[in-house]
């Protein structure tokens, strides 16, 4: 689901970081992990078939889209935040936007304005087939 590889372990490494200071103004499309500490107005997504680890510090701000397998929070994000596998929102944590999730760990003091939505996992096709009984007589 939104190209990402089920049952994803969340990245231990940082790839790219966006500094204290930093103001990016623009879509950021990344692979791997990404930390952001400095603010980004812009969609933030994976590149396909990635899952990614997005993490944004507690200095941090994002205004846009998030769409990012593995998500944590602890800054301020103003946007719809997809996390299609799970969803970290630690204690300063700010967002003002509607959040879609798979699995969700939600510490004291996170604030969300907007809804939360459970995704569940896409259903396995069932094959149906048709009964081949004889003739009621």
């Amino acid at each position: 689901m939104f190209g990402a590889k089920q049952g994803s372990k969340p990245q231990s490494r940082i790839d790219s970081l966006i500094g204290v200071g930093t103001c990016i103004e623009g879509n950021i499309v990344f692979s791997g992990g990404l930390r952001i500490d400095g603010e980004v107005k812009g969609n933030l997504n994976v590149e396909k078939d990635q899952a990614g680890t997005l993490v944004i510090s507690e200095q941090a701000r994002v205004e846009g889209s998030i769409s990012v397998a593995h998500v944590v929070i602890n800054g301020t994000v103003i946007g719809p935040v997809i996390a299609c596998e799970s969803l970290e929102l630690l204690p300063n944590a700010r967002v003002t936007g509607d959040i879609e999730y798979h699995q969700l760990e939600m510490h004291q003091g996170a604030i969300v304005q907007g809804r939360l939505v459970h995704q569940t996992s896409p259903a396995k096709p069932v094959e149906l087939k048709l009964a081949s009984g004889g003739s009621a007589g």
